[in-house]
């Protein structure tokens, strides 16, 4: 089973953002902001790949929820159990395995901002 051991030491948040300059182009379609959480199941490109598909089958959904599904998918399935055994699993407890997550996917076409955060315990949409 998987669990996150990891506990570190203080200061557990930094001050210091890790940034990256894209000068925007014509196929440039929306913007992922989100906490490294995020990145613990997913890299960069199937970050990109499942916002593209997301948009493409589903124009008027959600693809921050989506990417925060598709996480706990993968937390679940890592840890060997379902989806669903994962969401049951009770606050604080839940943290061992997946961190907390923030996603935000801002259209850069006009047309919308999708906002989900997934506390331990506790999944949010605003």
């Amino acid at each position: 089973m998987f669990r996150n051991d990891y506990i570190g030491t203080d200061p557990y948040i930094t001050c210091m953002p890790s940034l990256r300059h894209h000068r925007l182009g014509p196929n440039d379609q929306f913007l992922v902001l989100s906490s490294d959480g995020l990145y613990q199941y997913l890299s960069n490109q199937e970050v990109v790949s499942q916002v593209e598909l997301f948009m493409a089958n589903n124009p008027d959904g959600d693809p921050a929820q989506h990417l925060i599904e598709e996480l706990l998918l993968r937390a679940a399935k890592k840890a060997g159990m379902d989806f669903y055994e994962l969401l049951d699993i009770p606050q604080g407890d839940r943290r061992k395995y997946h961190d907390d997550v923030s996603v935000m996917v801002i259209s850069l076409e006009g047309r919308r901002i999708w906002r989900w955060r997934s506390s331990v315990g506790q999944d949010v949409h605003t």
